[in-house]
């Protein structure tokens, strides 16, 4: 029976260990994963887009597995939808006259 208490201590050691990795660090990564995954499959034009390579811009197209943003006027970049990191908002903003 002492081998019992040992593998018990063991059990009583790394099973707290292993409830704090999973509610610290698994858990809150895999729920910022699928609230990604919502963010970009919900992506429609005009929206406000910041990538993962930290270029801001505007969603002009949206395709199947890619997005075109709309950089500054006249210049548009296609990225993989897998790419965007934040949508900034999906309001319509009017046009800044110079």
């Amino acid at each position: 029976m002492p081998q019992d208490s040992g593998i018990t201590q063991v059990l009583f050691m790394w099973g707290p260990i292993a409830l704090i990795f999973y509610f610290l660090i698994w858990r809150p990564q895999q729920q910022q994963q699928k609230k990604l995954k919502l963010m970009i499959s919900n992506l429609k034009k005009n929206d406000e887009v910041v990538t993962t390579s930290g270029i801001h811009g505007e969603v002009a197209i949206v395709k199947e597995k890619t997005v075109v943003v709309r950089v500054d006027e006249g210049c548009r970049i296609e990225f993989d939808k897998e790419s965007i990191a934040l949508v900034k908002s999906t309001e319509i903003k009017p046009e800044v006259v110079k």
